[in-house]
């Protein structure tokens, strides 16, 4: 896709209070940026973010940490976070920055939950250690997850699940559920927040797959 740079995004991203603009400096005091020991959630890849705005409206017991790699996404995540409905959130922050720097940002144990939501799928064969659920990034989970964390993923790409489901087992990690049609199965359904993505697939039709896997 296409990505449209947005010339102020820099700019605008970096007076945003709740932008995070060294985000190593906060390896290991996350707590201290909340002001609070609630769990940190992290979403990778947060897009327009109106997932993770919605989940920390709707879970103001957890802390939620949005990361976005380009900062003309970002912007309209921000942009979504300052209107009427989610300016009054305390429990949300955003990083601009590349899914690899995630142990430079997080200390071992920091993170209780990661979503990833609708990633690219990386469709080359040559590309595979690129998916955000391949073995490579799931052993950077792991350096950041407390034991027994997890990851939540869906997307509506079939091939880019059975290749995720496959990962989790050669990675070692548990398995704890998965779908190959969310919206239709009651028990992983309930309480789902959906995507933008996610209701743009429905709308046409498209099954969504999740998986729930449980950092070893």
């Amino acid at each position: 896709m296409r990505l449209r740079n947005i010339p102020r995004a820099d700019s605008t991203l970096k007076a945003h209070d709740a932008v995070i603009k060294q985000p190593e400096e906060k390896k290991g005091c996350w707590n201290q940026e909340f002001g609070n020991n609630k769990p940190v959630y992290i979403e990778i890849g947060m897009g327009k973010g109106r997932f993770l705005l919605n989940m920390a409206a709707g879970h103001p017991e957890i802390n939620f940490v949005g990361i976005e790699r380009y900062s003309s996404v970002l912007l309209r995540a921000t942009e979504l976070f300052d209107t009427e409905e989610f300016c009054e959130l305390k429990n949300v922050r955003f990083i601009c920055m590349d899914a690899h720097e995630l142990q430079n940002v997080f200390a071992p144990g920091e993170v209780a939950r990661i979503y990833l939501n609708f990633s690219d799928p990386w469709p080359k064969a040559r590309h595979a250690r690129r998916r955000l659920t391949s073995k490579e990034f799931l052993a950077c989970y792991e350096g950041v997850l407390t034991a027994g964390g997890k990851v939540e993923f869906k997307t509506d790409n079939t091939g880019l699940f059975n290749f995720s489901l496959q990962q989790v087992k050669e990675a070692g990690w548990v398995l704890e559920e998965f779908t190959y049609d969310l919206h239709h199965n009651e028990a992983m359904n309930h309480g789902n927040i959906m995507t933008e993505y996610e209701e743009k697939f429905s709308e046409k039709g498209n099954p969504i797959n999740k998986l729930i896997a449980i950092r070893r």
